[in-house]
């Protein structure tokens, strides 16, 4: 989202969307980068394990590529097929604009994974039920 598309009425507001869009500018920035200097780094170095469980649920490997199990650019594959990247043999990696589209879908399923894990807590909490009763 641009910051024009945002229409916010306060300048505070304004203010805190552009930095979380500079960190997230930032942060795609850093990966892009370390993955064409480096692409064999551990991902759970970059990545959080919340980001890593929902990529691998969400993105399934293709066949024949554990190989590249548990590596960056294994991941960042994974995060820019969130939105549509075609993975081609020959093809270039993600460029920049599709890391920035597939890291802020990542962010939303996060916020979501976490929203949906609290309300389950409260909800277990509320009724007595137990941690073994949670789906998935």
């Amino acid at each position: 989202m641009h910051a024009w598309q945002a229409r916010l009425r306060a300048a505070d507001r304004l203010v805190r969307l552009l930095a979380v869009s500079c960190i997230q500018g930032w942060r795609e920035f850093r990966l892009t980068v370390l993955n064409r200097i480096k692409p064999d780094p551990g991902a759970p170095l970059v990545l959080s394990e919340l980001a890593l469980g929902i990529l691998d649920r969400l993105v399934p490997d293709p066949a024949g590529h554990s190989r590249s199990a548990g590596t960056l650019s294994r991941y960042l594959i994974k995060i820019a097929r969130l939105v549509g990247f075609a993975v081609r043999t020959m093809g270039p990696p993600p460029g920049s604009i599709v890391m920035w589209r597939g890291l802020g879908r990542l962010s939303d399923i996060a916020g979501g994974a976490r929203w949906t894990s609290m309300m389950w807590e409260i909800g277990s909490r509320f009724l007595g039920g137990g941690r073994g009763d949670r789906p998935g």
